[in-house]
């Protein structure tokens, strides 16, 4: 698959816009990615499917599971678009029912219990020495897992 950092692709990845703040952030930086590399900007999944062939994208990548479950519908039963043949689709997230759609969702998991379990711990820490305590910028590392959407 093609993507907006290869400048020679014909065709580049899109990113469903997120309705939620929690998506925002990886909305922005998918945004500044592809405007770096001359992609266009997502418009949803109508405006993907009233695309000729030759000029939709190789692949999609969704802020987050829902969008691209919804996505993979709209492009299954309306446009008759096949995943990963036509248009590749990944998400973010990896719920649970990621793996159960018609075809399974790649998806890129993030270490919840990780991310439960330090925010817990930093909340008592301030909250046992407030004074002691400075603010931390701290980040986790996902992980791609990959099923039928991408594959192929």
């Amino acid at each position: 698959m093609r993507t907006a950092v290869d400048p020679s692709g014909r065709r580049s990845p899109r990113g469903c816009p997120p309705r939620r703040r929690r998506g925002a952030g990886r909305g922005a930086g998918g945004r500044r990615g592809a405007r770096a590399h001359g992609a266009p900007r997502p418009r949803g999944g109508e405006e993907l499917v009233a695309r000729p062939r030759d000029r939709r994208p190789d692949g999609v990548f969704a802020a987050n599971d829902l969008l691209a479950v919804g996505l993979l519908q709209a492009l299954s039963l309306m446009a008759d678009v096949r995943v990963p043949g036509d248009i590749a689709l990944i998400g973010y997230d990896d719920i649970d029912f990621a793996a159960a759609t018609v075809v399974p969702l790649s998806s890129i998991r993030q270490p919840a219990h990780l991310i439960g379990y330090t925010a817990v711990d930093l909340l008592l820490r301030h909250l046992q020495a407030p004074a002691d305590e400075q603010e931390r910028n701290v980040r986790f590392q996902p992980e791609l897992v990959v099923r039928a959407s991408t594959a192929g």
